[in-house]
């Protein structure tokens, strides 16, 4: 947090000094057909998957309160969809886990900054009755 001086000037808070600022940003029901699941109907033929990607990513640009308006500061939220939607439509996959999983990993790899990523996988037409059924990972840089 800056509070500013006597003088107006900025100075940074004590709460956040050497603290790391961190963003949270998320992609919500991305939506794929995809070849997901243990049965042989689930392999032959794409089901709607829904989802969702959120990301724990370090802001060195604005380490004290809000920082400048560029582009360059922010992770780029249509790649990391694009990952995640290249991965589900890459062949088919048995578990959700995996799915969820390797999305994970990949947009670790993609971009330095994200700190934190998790991954949800959500079948929503495979229950009678139910809304969905899938799994959540979340893998952290080391």
């Amino acid at each position: 947090m800056v509070a500013p001086s006597r003088r107006g000037e900025r100075r940074m808070s004590p709460a956040l000094h050497g603290v790391p600022v961190l963003r949270r940003v998320f992609i919500r029901r991305l939506g794929v057909a995809a070849r997901l699941g243990i049965y042989p109907q689930e392999e032959a033929a794409p089901q709607r998957v829904l989802i969702d990607l959120e990301l724990l990513v370090t802001d060195d640009a604005a380490p004290a309160g809000v920082g400048e308006d560029l582009l360059e500061r922010v992770v780029d939220y249509e790649a990391m969809a694009n990952i995640a939607r290249t991965l589900a439509l890459d062949g088919h996959t048995r578990l959700a886990e995996t799915l969820a999983e390797r999305i994970a990993c990949a947009v670790l790899e993609a971009d330095g900054r994200v700190q934190t990523v998790r991954v949800t996988v959500e079948k929503p037409d495979i229950i009678p009755d139910v809304e969905g059924v899938g799994v959540t990972v979340e893998r952290r840089r080391s």
